[in-house]
């Protein structure tokens, strides 16, 4: 199901926690339950001063990170568009509630915006050490959607993203910001909302007395009706089967946790996104996220103009991980670099899906700083 939201196109200068707050806005978020915490806080406080604005806008600051989630959760139940934002230490606070959200399968986005750690670690500084926390920080076998943005605009268009994918395949999404991405002020367009596609998460047509909930469907993501709308719906963490009830049953537990990863992993051509910049006839290859990737995007042109056939992929979607594109990128070039401001988490994607054509390379910083063009640059001209 989708919508248009009659809006004027408009050109500002933005940050790019601003420009998470232009695209929640227009994606049709309802709902923001959140803590203030560095380098995130500029998401709430610009959630704070519009979402109240808009129509059935609800902004609401709880006494901690826990707190705050667990409130999006109930909101998204309530048949809400629900967002939260935070950085380290409250990402770590909120994991057990992210498993929550994807055992009761609730659409949510949660935007981290990534710091120096561990513990309290660098506050306002930039890092991408959440990368594997993301994939992997709640407990269990569970699916996850977890995105990046890049630049400015990127933010807004990638938390547009994040909702729509929570929406259609009835999940938490979680998208990762560096500091540097979310403190960048730079002219951004926001478009009108009938150049975009904004989904809304399907509702059930049968009677309510033939509603289950968490049936087996072709999609593998059942309708979800707002509670209280006269359809019954159970929510329990304990593994349920597809009325909701807590079971112990092996072909009941089997079949609820394979249909959560199968609602992800069959549409992999729609969730894995990648934007590829002079990659076909590259000869060493650069793989970068976040902010790393402008720094890399200038070093690949810097490479060019010296005749070195450089060629870049700027992942968007960080999980489910974009093999495909990744290991075509290694079949092609004989080294391919991973920068990223952590001791090498993306790179262990990277070296796991290599076929064993490619060399691969790493770029590590962890002091704050972000990795510059020049780093990048020389280890291609070395490449």
């Amino acid at each position: 199901m989708s919508a248009k939201r009659k809006t004027a196109a408009r050109e500002i200068f933005a940050l790019g926690a601003e420009a998470v707050v232009e695209g929640a806005l227009l994606a049709g978020c309802s709902f923001y339950g959140g803590y203030p915490i560095t380098p995130s806080s500029e998401i709430m406080e610009g959630m704070a001063e519009r979402l109240p604005k808009t129509e059935d806008g609800v902004f609401i600051q709880m006494e901690d990170e826990i707190a705050s989630l667990g409130a999006c959760i109930g909101a998204s139940l309530a048949g809400r568009k629900v967002m939260t934002a935070t950085s380290g230490p409250g990402f770590s606070l909120m994991q057990e509630l992210i498993g929550y959200g994807c055992m009761i399968e609730a659409p949510l986005v949660l935007v981290n915006v990534m710091r120096g750690g561990p513990s309290t670690g660098l506050p306002t500084s930039p890092a991408q050490g959440d990368v594997q926390q993301a994939r992997w920080g709640t407990h269990g076998d569970h699916s996850i959607i977890v995105l990046s943005a890049t630049d400015v605009q990127d933010c807004l268009h990638m938390t547009v993203k994040a909702f729509n994918f929570a929406e259609k395949y009835r999940t938490p999404v979680i998208l990762l910001l560096d500091e540097v991405t979310a403190h960048t002020r730079e002219k951004i367009t926001v478009p009108q909302a009938k150049d975009l596609e904004i989904l809304y998460r399907l509702q059930p047509s049968m009677p309510p007395e033939w509603y289950k909930p968490f049936e087996e469907t072709v999609r593998g993501v059942p309708p979800m009706p707002p509670i209280g709308s006269g359809y019954r719906f159970h929510a329990t963490g304990l593994t349920h089967d597809d009325h909701g009830y807590p079971t112990q049953k092996p072909d009941e537990v089997t079949a609820a946790i394979s249909r959560q990863f199968r609602k992800i992993d069959q549409f992999f051509f729609d969730i894995q996104i990648t934007d590829e910049f002079l990659t076909g006839d590259a000869e060493v290859g650069v793989v970068a996220y976040g902010s790393v990737a402008r720094s890399a995007h200038l070093a690949v042109e810097q490479a060019r103009e010296r005749g070195i056939k450089a060629g870049l992929i700027d992942l968007k979607t960080l999980f489910p991980f974009p093999r495909a594109a990744v290991e075509g990128l290694l079949r092609r070039c004989r080294t391919v670099i991973v920068p990223e401001m952590n001791m090498g988490q993306i790179s262990r994607e990277v070296k796991r899906v290599n076929p064993g054509t490619s060399t691969v390379w790493t770029i590590n910083r962890v002091d704050g700083h972000i990795i510059t063009p020049k780093q990048i640059l020389e280890s291609i001209r070395k490449g």
